[in-house]
Order: C-alpha cells, then structure tokens, then sequence
C-alpha cells in the first residue's frame, strides 16, 4: 500500500482569461500534517476546491487518488463520503442554530426519518470532548466565540468520519491563545490516525505543526520541504513563496511627524443590545500627520468597536465624547460624515463591510467617492477606468482585468481593493483594521510599504492588529487596550513584546 493517502498529479484549472493552475503536483502521506503556502493567488484554495468537488471532475484537468483509487468527484458530498472534509476561512456554521445542530446540519442522526435529539446531542457531546470543547451542545453558535466555532466546525468533520481533514486559513480570526489551542488539536488528531493538509499565512504555524511543506508560486508547484530531514526556517519558505529572499519583514521608514490633526477625548461607548455594557470607557488619544500609530490589545479589548464607532458612529450606542480635527470640533453622526471630513476606515470583515462582492473591481475602488468621477450626477466612466487602473498598477493588485468580479480574487487581492477604495477617497485620516489578515508574506510588504508611502504624504494613520510584530514593526507610537480602556501609551523606542504584553493583560495599568 502507498504511503501516500493522497496524490494529486498535472492539477491545470483555467478560468477566463487566467490560469490558475498549472502542472500542479500534491503529494500527502498517511497521518502527516502537511502545510500548504504560497502568496494570494497562488493556488492553494484553488487546488482545495480541485479537491474537495467544489470544483467537480472534468472542470479540470489532471488526476486524484486518494487512498489509492482514482477519484471523479461530481459534488462535495461525494468527498465527504470518502473522509475528505474541507473548513473554509468562512465559517459555514448557522448562528441561529445549536452547537449539535450546526454539527450534524445535513447529516442528521434520524429514526424512522424523525431526528433523534436524544442520539444527537449524546454524539455530540463525545465529538465535543474530543475537540477539547466544553460548552453544551444545546448552546447557540451566536453566543460563543470564533475560536469555539472553529472547534465546532472540525467537531463537525469529526461526525463525518474524517481522514483526510482540510484548514484554510483557520486561525486567521483567532487570537494568540485560540491559535495555540488550535494547532494542539491538529496534533493531537494526528496521533489519532487523522491526515491534515493546513493552508496558513502565519508561517511560524506552518513550522511548528507541519512534518511538509508544499509551496506554491503561480499556479505551479515549486518545492515540497520535509521537515523531519532539514530544520526549516521562515525565511527559507519565504524564499520559495515569492521566488527571493526578504531580508527584512517590514520596508524601511523615516517618519516625517508633524502636527496633530486628529483627537479623540472622553470617548464612551455602549453595546448595541446590551444598554448597561460599556464596551468603550473614556478613551483619549490623538494622531498626527505623517505619523503611523498602533492599537494592540487581546480579543475583546474593544479595539474594533472602537474604531468602527468614530467611523459615522457604525458601531454602538449611547456614544459621547468629542472629535477634533486640526483643532476644531467635528460632528461625525454617519459615513458620509466620516468621509466628508476626510476620514477612511479598512474593516477586518472586508466581504461584510469592505466589498461589494457581486460588483467589479473598478466600482468597489471608486464607490466611496463616485462625486470624484462624476459631471452633473454622470458618472465618467473613462475616468473611472483611468483612475481604478491607476489604484490597481499602484497596489499591485493580481488581476486580467478590471472587471473581474471582487468576490473572485484572492483574500489577499480583495484587500488591496479596499485599500484602494479608500485610498480613492483622498482621507486624512486612514483607520486600518487587520490589515493584513490572511495575507502571505509577500503582500504584507506591499501593503506595508503603501502604509508608509501614506503616511511619507502626511496621512495620519492608525493601524489595529493582533499580530504584535506587526503592530510594532509599522507603528511610530503604540496605544494598548484592554477591556474597553487604553491602558499604555509607548513610543516607539519603549514598544516591545513585553511592555505591551503587560499592558493588554492589564498587569501594568498606567494612573
């Protein structure tokens, strides 16, 4: 018997105008964690898809074996039967619905074609412990958290008899302790006999779990790394993910700090259904122009809601305090406010708040602002062109053509569109929330560079993250959350993984 449970051989998937596989070749051995890198738009969720039936046999061309017999999957369901099991970045869970319900959701435990609620929660209980989560599973899948509901959804694999378990991207909403719980799964899994193939961004994961590493570059297959028979160092996979070596993760800055032009004093916020839940409890900071500052705080710190509050008041209740910009009060009540007063704001959730999935490239990047392009209520629609290929050379967004819908391209695309998007609408203020989530390496350094180009033109930019390199390796003055409040204020020179650690699990709490 082959050693290998799964082999994928001369994988080519086209779609219009764009190849996005090419050759590609995957080989999965019994049991092994193998890990699956490449930059947006390399191919890895495409080659899942391949996989799984999402995209059925004869949409492609190439072969699949798994377990040793050639597989023609028609659907998803016809790979589940197998024990191919695929979790998408998206969670595919009903927030209505219980946890056992969410879990045996299509795969119902029935008698006599009426569900056995007795047989379902009694199963679910034991694919709960063995997930390591302790919740009832007559809970709500609205009430608990992101993390949890990872948990859920590999719960859910688990009912399907699962060989061959397939991540993209799963830690990608989680915070440092969720990630951590996670991956011990995975490890754990495969001591049970479970083969897992894990698509991930955080390449630091990726060398901690993984026995292979299979790169991707193009819509090709570049190397496949064993590390059982070579340590092998980030920078290595770096290298063959985007074809050279990055000698520094963040591109070189030489801030121009100038005077404030941006403050925020007494800020309260309240929890939209909760009335009596402060979610943001007197909050006073400022920005200045040409600067790049920083927000880090764990999950639930409250750095989100803050953000999306001073947004046209986007998030909340019972909001007070007072806006400042160069000096002057500012009344800022809704979007078109924030944006007439020169103030951008990149969401975490870009396919909820960010994009118009449905609508092409060109109208995502000059809808916030279609008065710039526009003659007496008359949208010029050369112009239009001019001005989103102008956005898309800058950001180097990976495209054929300007038409291509958003919801087609890449996580790491889409947020170059919505960084262009706002950038369209020339702010002074630029709020980027996450991002760079599920991001490679070698788009972080673009958006990164962009962010300093930014700032170099003398935007104030305010910058929230959970990645704590991150935060600190772009910001020139950090502010820490924790439980709706700043609990420090570093600069630069004060910022490290320490320091900030205390401040965000409120060990150190500054009067």
């Amino acid at each position: 018997m082959s050693a290998f449970i799964l082999e994928m051989n001369n994988i080519t998937k086209t779609f219009p105008g764009v190849k996005a596989l090419d050759n590609v070749n995957l080989k999965v051995k019994q049991g092994e964690i193998h890990a699956l890198v490449g930059e947006n738009g390399a191919g890895k969720s495409t080659l899942m898809k391949v996989l799984s039936g999402v995209y059925p046999a004869g949409s492609y061309e190439g072969t699949i074996n798994f377990e040793g017999e050639a597989c023609h999957f028609k659907d998803i369901n016809q790979s589940e039967q197998l024990g191919i099991v695929i979790i998408h970045q998206e969670l595919a869970l009903s927030p209505y619905l219980s946890i056992a319900e969410n879990i045996f959701l299509g795969n119902e435990r029935q008698s006599r074609q009426i569900i056995d609620w007795q047989a379902t929660y009694a199963e679910s209980r034991e694919l709960l412990e063995r997930v390591g989560l302790h919740d009832s599973p007559e809970t709500a899948v609205m009430d608990i958290g992101v993390g949890k509901q990872q948990l859920v959804e590999i719960a859910k694999a688990l009912s399907k008899n699962v060989k061959l378990l397939i991540l993209d991207e799963p830690t990608a909403a989680l915070n440092e302790t969720d990630s951590e719980n996670l991956l011990q799964l995975l490890l754990e899994l495969k001591q049970q006999g479970i083969t897992s193939i894990l698509i991930s961004h955080k390449l630091n994961e990726v060398s901690f779990v993984s026995d292979s590493i299979t790169v991707l570059r193009d819509g090709q297959t570049i190397e496949t790394l064993d590390a059982h028979t070579e340590k092998i160092a980030e920078e290595r996979i770096i290298k063959g993910m985007v074809g050279r070596e990055l000698t520094s993760r963040f591109p070189d800055r030489h801030p121009d700090i100038q005077e404030t032009i941006f403050e925020v004093r007494n800020w309260e916020v309240y929890h939209p259904q909760q009335s009596d839940r402060k979610m943001i409890d007197d909050v006073n900071f400022y920005l200045r122009k040409g600067e790049i500052v920083g927000i880090a705080g764990l999950m639930g710190a409250g750095r989100t809601e803050l953000a999306m509050s001073i947004f046209g008041k986007s998030y909340g209740k019972r909001i007070s305090g007072e806006l400042y910009k160069n000096g002057a009060r500012i009344e800022v009540n809704t979007v078109a406010q924030a944006i007439e007063h020169g103030i951008a704001y990149v969401s975490e959730d870009r396919k909820t708040y960010g994009l118009n999935l449905i609508e092409d490239i060109k109208r995502n990047i000059t809808s916030a602002n279609l008065k710039r392009i526009s003659w007496a209520s008359i949208v010029d629609e050369n112009q239009e062109i001019v001005e989103a290929q102008a956005l898309k050379m800058k950001l180097n967004i990976k495209t054929p053509t300007l038409e291509q819908l958003a919801g087609n391209l890449s996580g790491g695309n889409q947020q170059k569109v919505v960084l262009s998007k706002w950038m369209f609408t020339e702010p002074d203020i630029l709020i980027l929330d996450e991002p760079t989530r599920g991001v490679d390496v070698g788009a972080k350094f673009e958006i990164y560079t962009q962010i300093n180009e930014l700032a170099q033109q003398g935007m104030a930019v305010l910058v929230i993250s959970s990645e704590l390199p991150e935060v600190l390796g772009l910001s020139d003055r950090l502010y820490v959350m924790n439980e709706g409040r700043f609990t420090g204020e570093l600069t630069k020179e004060e910022a490290n993984q320490e320091n900030v650690m205390r401040y965000m699990t409120g060990s150190e709490v500054e009067a």
